[in-house]
């Protein structure tokens, strides 16, 4: 099954109450220019709950994995809520993830089309009908709801992006697309080249 275009009246990502700062006396841990590539500093309030090496609630690792998918490819697996990179010799690395709410799951196969580091936002038409509250557009940054990498699925509005709400992280909050932890969509980010095979299975 083939990605739907944007011009199907599919919706860009979700992103209730995500235009709002975290709270500035949170706890927070400082990412420097060497990590976010010169983007702005971020600042984030992970709590002790969060656990793993990529400082989000599902830490990143190496497992095995279905040695058919060719190294470099992308397998996104929605209801594990679990994006896998394959690496080649039965092994992939694994991510967690949000992925749809209800109503708003897909599944196709599609292509990495484009990458941006701190992405900014245009929420489009259908979500402004529905949120009204929404900015018009926002500026890349660490408010921005894309977070500090986005992919950007075929010609859809759809994408592997990064978040400003950490939290959400393996929950099913998102009108299509998958975000990520800022730490993961930057690791993940630098290993992916534009044309890489996106799988997304229910």
């Amino acid at each position: 099954m083939r990605l739907p275009s944007s011009t199907s009246g599919l919706l860009a990502c979700s992103l209730a109450g995500a235009i709002a700062a975290f709270a500035a006396t949170a706890q927070a841990q400082n990412y420097d220019d060497r990590f976010y590539g010169g983007g702005p500093s971020y600042r984030t309030n992970y709590s002790s709950s969060y656990s793993g090496s990529s400082g989000g609630p599902i830490a990143k690792t190496t497992v095995p994995f279905d040695a058919s998918y060719a190294p470099g490819t992308i397998v996104i697996n929605t209801s594990e809520r679990r994006l896998y990179l394959a690496l080649g010799g039965g092994q992939a690395l694994r991510y967690g993830i949000g992925v749809g709410r209800v109503g708003f799951t897909w599944a196709g196969v599609t292509r990495v089309s484009s990458k941006k580091e701190w992405p900014s936002w245009t929420p489009p038409a259908e979500m402004i009908r529905r949120r009204p509250d929404l900015p018009r557009h926002m500026k890349g940054g660490i408010d921005n709801p894309l977070g500090a990498r986005a992919m950007y699925l075929g010609s859809s509005l759809y994408r592997i992006h990064g978040s400003n709400e950490p939290e959400t992280i393996g929950q099913a909050v998102s009108s299509g697309c998958f975000r990520m932890t800022n730490e993961d969509v930057v690791d993940l980010y630098g290993r992916v080249h534009i044309g890489a095979k996106v799988v997304v299975l229910r």
